[in-house]
């Protein structure tokens, strides 16, 4: 079963009118066992200062379709990379500890709805030159629109 890393932004997609409908799409694969939805222990660090709606649909979450992984100091090196290497500012770092994470457990696609730090095809391009000098595999960066209009 394939992994997707979903960042913090997925979460809150739920219950954003723009975002909602293919973000409830995605979670209804992991809900039917389709897709595991990782997330790392600074999702939830960032989950902690969402709305309560927020939280509670991620408790909600069933838990044999869910990964947890922890922040290592080998993501935190990788992760640094892609800021010493000006990929993005040193206020994206968590944004890039999502991206190190999901590099580094080696997750089949890496899902966001940021299009600014994360989902853009000039920072994909910086973070995988990076993943690749740095041997690691390219990593897959994705909105859920992505992956749920492919799939239709």
């Amino acid at each position: 079963m394939q992994r997707f890393y979903f960042d913090t932004s997925v979460f809150g997609g739920a219950f954003d009118e723009e975002f909602e409908e293919l973000t409830l799409q995605l979670f209804e694969r992991v809900k039917l066992n389709q897709i595991i939805c990782v997330y790392s222990d600074l999702t939830e660090t960032e989950l902690l200062n969402a709305p309560e709606i927020i939280r509670n649909f991620f408790k909600q979450l069933p838990n044999k379709n869910l990964e947890r992984v922890i922040v290592t100091d080998e993501i935190l090196t990788l992760a640094s990379k892609y800021v010493a290497e000006k990929v993005v500012g040193q206020t994206s770092f968590d944004d890039c500890v999502h991206i190190a994470t999901a590099t580094i457990i080696k997750a089949d696609i890496l899902v966001s709805w940021n299009f600014k730090h994360i989902v853009n095809v000039y920072r994909i391009r910086g973070y995988n030159s990076i993943n690749l000098r740095s041997n690691y595999q390219a990593l897959e960066i994705r909105s859920p629109k992505e992956i749920i209009e492919y799939e239709e």
